[in-house]
């Protein structure tokens, strides 16, 4: 399977609490919800294509239990995200986690990347990871990620958790897709290719 990462961000790079302002999971951050005032059909849309499109999910922990807590005790099948997450199966990077209550969940808690290697390494279209910023950065700084979707919306949140590191490994990136959507969201799909040049 390929390792695809989709993401919504803002302009500069923000991450967190897209979906809204949570003092229990993001305490102390006041400026989440910044992605639902720019949602729209065709955005949305494509987003859930995008999950329809998985063969599986791996999730870090934080992601996984915000995800089990709405999205897993959900069961309108008729939205696709409910749909793709209660059928596909889900794979979530954790120490802690030694029960999961949402149906089709394995845990990876032993050797983080020869777990994820060994799903790779599956028949199968995308294993995809949304959200999940610690896990994507460290997908990243393992080379193991094989295309990344960027759903930029155009906002500066000036605070919050970014997606990438101040400082990190470097890529060179293919761009595969351009996509932009009414209210000036555009998705950008990359795909890793070695290191840039640098003049």
């Amino acid at each position: 399977m390929k390792l695809i990462t989709n993401t919504q961000i803002t302009v500069d790079g923000v991450m967190q609490a897209n979906g809204g302002n949570n003092s229990t999971i993001d305490p102390g951050f006041d400026r989440g919800g910044w992605a639902l005032p720019l949602a729209d059909e065709e955005s949305t849309d494509y987003i859930g294509d995008c999950y329809l499109r998985a063969d599986a999910f791996l999730f870090g922990r934080r992601t996984y239990e915000l995800f089990a807590g709405y999205w897993g005790v959900r069961d309108d099948l008729d939205n696709p995200f409910v749909r793709a997450l209660s059928s596909r199966p889900k794979f979530v990077a954790s120490t802690t986690i030694t029960d999961p209550a949402w149906a089709g969940t394995t845990v990876l808690s032993g050797d983080l990347e020869t777990a994820i290697r060994e799903l790779k390494a599956r028949p199968g279209g995308e294993l995809q990871v949304h959200g999940s910023g610690q896990l994507i950065r460290w997908l990243l700084e393992h080379e193991l990620v094989d295309e990344m979707t960027l759903i930029v919306c155009p906002v500066i949140v000036g605070a919050g958790t970014r997606l990438f590191p101040a400082e990190g490994k470097d890529f060179a990136l293919d761009l595969l897709e351009s996509r932009r959507f009414p209210t000036g969201i555009l998705a950008q799909t990359y795909r890793p290719s070695g290191r840039p040049q640098y003049a």
